[in-house]
């Protein structure tokens, strides 16, 4: 799988924020993590200067000698292993950094700047210093086992990002989860949920079905385009460990004239890293009309199958789903 199809743990939806940058002279640090791409307005100014949608410092001089980058601090919404990030200098052409390197910690997720900026705080550079193109996605692929919780982008030595993307694995709390005994969303992203596949996403990726809360419009869930030809659309969810499932929601809010005409979940276990073609998949729910914009729950309809790590969502014969739930226990 490529690192840029694994969560983006930076995400405003997870909870990622930019708390902190040295320098934001011509265009707010808030602007990095902004889900939608870049825009570019003609002729739009602010009384500093040309209006950016990104995060852009002042033009180093002298007075500001001491460093030879500019830098700010993200906390991850989700603690993860960060597998690769995107530094989108989209639009940013006369004006983007040279280079950038990534730093990274893990600490409580409520600490604040005097401790993220102290000495207590041991930050490990998981990139180093790279090269950048303007006006383009840079994607830097990483190795680091560290389970992050905040980084650092560092550019070198001023300029412009559009949006920087953090994307990785995310890493639970497992031991206080299961400290919880009850049920938990197995599916959901805060808990190690990952989308790995699906049949279709042309107007919405799949990812967005295991999200938090509830989706904005029918852009924040996943749809496939109009099937004409046999068959179904369907997509795979990777469950963050193994469970029991004993509900699920299936959400086709925002969807009204889009809507799968019915739906079925298929479950089954796989060893981490086994194909998918080898799982032998057993029927959870059987297929079940749906209706639109609704939030369908089901409980009694369930088949029991035990500890399960994948299921298969099936819509028929195509359409939109805003969010999928499946709630159960962590076998342990």
């Amino acid at each position: 799988m490529k690192f840029t199809d694994l969560v983006d743990l930076a995400s405003e939806k997870l909870g990622g924020a930019v708390l902190f940058a040295n320098d934001e002279f011509f265009a707010p640090k808030e602007n990095l993590l902004k889900p939608t791409p870049a825009i570019w307005i003609e002729g739009k100014y602010t009384e500093r200067g040309k209006w950016m949608d990104g995060w852009e410092t002042m033009r180093r001089r002298s007075p500001r000698l001491d460093e030879e980058f500019d830098w700010c601090i993200i906390r991850l919404g989700c603690p993860g292993r960060v597998r690769g990030v995107t530094v989108d200098t989209s639009l940013f052409r006369g004006n983007f950094p040279s280079h950038c390197s990534i730093d990274a910690c893990s600490t409580g997720p409520n600490s604040d700047m005097n401790i993220l900026t102290g000495e207590q705080i041991q930050w490990t550079e998981i990139l180093g210093k790279s090269e950048l193109r303007g006006d383009s996605q840079n994607n830097f692929a990483i190795e680091s086992a560290l389970p992050a919780t905040h980084i650092r982008l560092k550019i070198f030595p001023d300029g412009g990002v559009a949006r920087l993307r953090v994307f990785g694995d995310v890493l639970p709390d497992w031991d206080e989860l299961k400290r919880r005994n009850n049920e938990i969303d197995l599916a959901a992203v805060e808990n190690g949920g990952t989308v790995p596949l699906a049949s279709d996403m042309f107007f919405g990726h799949r990812i967005n079905l295991i999200m938090p809360g509830q989706a904005r419009d029918m852009s924040d869930g996943w749809e496939s385009k109009r099937r004409r030809g046999p068959g179904h659309d369907w997509c795979i969810v990777k469950l963050g460990t193994t469970g029991s499932i004993t509900r699920v929601e299936v959400d086709t809010s925002h969807f009204k004239g889009n809507y799968p005409e019915s739906c079925s979940i298929d479950v089954g276990h796989a060893d981490e890293g086994a194909s998918f073609d080898l799982i032998q998949w057993n029927e959870l729910l059987p297929p079940t009309k749906l209706q639109a914009h609704t939030r369908h729950v089901f409980v009694d309809e369930l088949a029991d199958h035990g500890g399960v790590t994948h299921a298969r969502l099936n819509i028929h014969p195509d359409g939109g789903v805003s969010r999928l739930r499946l709630f159960g226990r962590i076998d342990v």
